[in-house]
């Protein structure tokens, strides 16, 4: 009776175990890695430079970037990731100050030569679109979730400022594909190189500056968080 009691035992287990593996991949779809433990700067630091000033603080799952907090003569704050990616999914949800204007960067390089991330990192706009003037302009190539000055969002799903919103970015580079989703829609979607892409950047403000030279040309780089003088916060920062 014993030995029947703990095969049951062991077999009941291992279906619990199991079952309780397949719950798992089929509630997450894939695997995801948080690039931010809600409580520190632990995988960040300042653009070319080490650490992260006390201008960003983590706290209670939400990262924010609070420019009333900025030491004295001090003007660049942009923290960008110490791990490097080429193709990935990054799932981020942002939280823009009224009248704010930040950014969500990826394939940034860091140099003695490369002055900011947005020397060589293309940017997904992060914006107050009701108050802010970039969203006014038409096109719509700095409205909130546009691939800044280079794509348009195809439409404005984006929550008002002191809400949070939610982006998931694409970067495929087997397939040159990007995309961008806001808030469940997709708005974005762009090649990664090729005749298009070189287009799309001859007829923006990229075109013919000595310090973008290295913009989007590299498969590789970091992602990034942009000070723009403005207050915002990130957190459910994740890849995969």
């Amino acid at each position: 009776m014993r030995r029947l009691i703990i095969g049951v035992f062991i077999l009941t287990f291992f279906i619990s175990s199991s079952y309780t593996k397949t719950e798992v991949i089929t509630e997450n779809e894939k695997e995801w890695e948080s690039l931010f433990d809600g409580k520190t700067l632990n995988g960040w630091h300042r653009f070319n430079r080490k650490g992260v000033k006390s201008i960003w603080t983590a706290k209670k799952g939400v990262l924010t970037f609070d420019p009333t907090l900025r030491p004295k003569g001090d003007y660049v704050h942009d923290i960008v990731t110490d791990k490097i990616f080429k193709s990935f999914q990054l799932s981020i949800e942002w939280n823009i100050s009224e009248g704010g204007n930040s950014g969500i960067f990826w394939g940034v390089q860091e140099g003695a030569n490369i002055l900011n991330p947005y020397s060589s990192g293309p940017e997904i706009q992060v914006l107050d679109n009701e108050r802010h003037s970039d969203a006014k302009a038409n096109p719509k190539f700095r409205e909130a979730g546009a691939l800044y000055d280079l794509v348009q969002p195809s439409k404005d799903v984006c929550k008002p400022a002191g809400q949070w919103n939610h982006v998931l970015l694409t970067i495929d580079h087997n397939k040159n594909e990007g995309s961008v989703e806001l808030n469940g829609t997709k708005i974005v979607e762009f090649p990664l190189r090729g005749e298009k892409w070189d287009a799309m950047v001859y007829n923006s403000k990229f075109k013919d500056k000595c310090d973008f030279k290295r913009f989007a040309r590299l498969r590789t780089g970091k992602i990034g968080l942009q000070d723009h003088g403005d207050k915002v916060s990130f957190r459910n920062i994740k890849n995969s």
